[in-house]
């Protein structure tokens, strides 16, 4: 199979779709692989790296598009790319359609198949291709977050662990997941307060038998989020369900009840926000102000550490991108139902109803499009 990597361009994304490494194994399997000049750059990867182990370095996007067999990117594609998928192209890389419809019609359009990091699922009922990058986000939401509540980025001008004779920021963070239990932990690292919450009983055990007094948990529900975020400085928004629209948490009314300057910062802006008042931004203009609140929306978080995040990903999506190309993506979705249940488009129909039950489209099942 041939495998290509385009650069991408969504703003201020530095990650690549395909390590060096990654490539090595590809080529190593007897197949092809084509990346766009500099694609790697923003991670620390030169075409050097690419063509020392054996990759062809293409000029151009269109090229790449026009001759691969399986597109393997990090973000989705943005509207130029979509116009050169074709009918029968496999996409591998993260979609999240739920909120985009624009995209979705286009992917639809093109005849390709495409197949969500986001979606792809294991034994345990977790997200493997989403987790690295959960991770990184969580690690990441009380940096930034830390940094928006300074004074002269518009923040209370709180410290995260205070001082001797100051008390700490009180952190809230929805959802007690991967992202959350990442963010609470880094949160806790740096001297917060930090209450997370969730509604499994099961999760909240467990992060207590594991963090014990690191930070507290509490079972989440519509009142307990609007008494604690009256007294937070900073509330982490950590919900999802996958490939479907994050539920809104916070609505704009409750945003008169917190502190002037407190900081949101919206882990799930990728699939629409779980605040009423987010809206995705980016990393040259990560931060808005609503009745006083700063929000921090950045749909790529982990993009701004390109290098981790591209080898954490690229770990990954390597055995199921090399499975992809071994096998064809019909054999090896229907040897893997875990790499099926990654399918989101094929041959014009959608095949994820999560996606569709958002969008207000039809669907069909991963099984139906394994028999067109």
């Amino acid at each position: 199979m041939l495998i290509g990597c385009p650069k991408e361009i969504k703003p201020q994304e530095f990650r690549v779709g395909l390590t060096p490494a990654a490539a090595h194994e590809a080529i190593g399997r007897g197949h092809s692989v084509i990346v766009e000049t500099n694609a790697g750059m923003g991670a620390g990867f030169s075409d050097e790296d690419y063509t020392s182990v054996g990759a062809e370095i293409i000029a151009t996007a269109e090229e790449v598009f026009a001759k691969a067999d399986m597109i393997v990117k990090v973000k989705e594609p943005q509207a130029i790319e979509r116009k050169m998928l074709r009918e029968g192209q496999l996409l591998f890389t993260y979609l999240h359609l739920a909120p985009d419809p624009e995209q979705t019609k286009d992917l639809l359009a093109s005849g390709a198949t495409c197949i969500a990091y986001e979606t792809v699922t294991d034994d345990r009922g977790g997200l493997p291709l989403l987790a690295p990058m959960s991770e990184v986000a969580g690690r990441l939401a009380p940096q930034v977050g830390s940094w928006t509540l300074q004074k002269a980025n518009g923040g209370r001008g709180v410290l995260m662990g205070g001082v001797p004779g100051v008390g700490p920021a009180k952190v809230v963070v929805i959802g007690g997941g991967v992202v959350g239990t990442h963010a609470a932990k880094i949160a806790a690292g740096m001297g917060a307060d930090v209450t997370i919450l969730d509604r499994s009983i099961p999760r909240l055990r467990y992060l207590d038998d594991v963090f014990g007094g690191t930070f507290k948990n509490q079972y989440s529900t519509a009142a307990a989020t609007a008494e604690l975020i009256t007294t937070a400085d900073m509330v982490i928004g950590a919900v999802l369900i996958p490939g479907a629209a994050a539920p809104k948490l916070i609505s704009r009314a409750q945003l008169s009840t917190m502190k002037p300057g407190a900081v949101l910062v919206d882990v799930a802006i990728d699939q629409g926000g779980c605040f009423e008042t987010s809206k995705a931004t980016t990393h040259a203009d990560p931060v808005y102000e609503v009745d006083g609140v700063m929000h921090y929306c950045v749909a790529n978080m982990p993009g701004a550490v390109a290098r981790t995040s591209t080898i954490a990903l690229g770990n990954a999506t390597m055995p199921f991108m090399l499975a992809l190309a071994d096998k064809g993506w019909k054999a090896a979705c229907a040897a893997d139902k875990h790499l099926l249940n990654g399918l989101n488009v094929h041959a014009g129909k959608l095949t994820y109803a999560a996606v569709g039950e958002a969008l207000g489209m039809e669907s069909i099942t991963g099984e139906q499009a394994l028999e067109i």
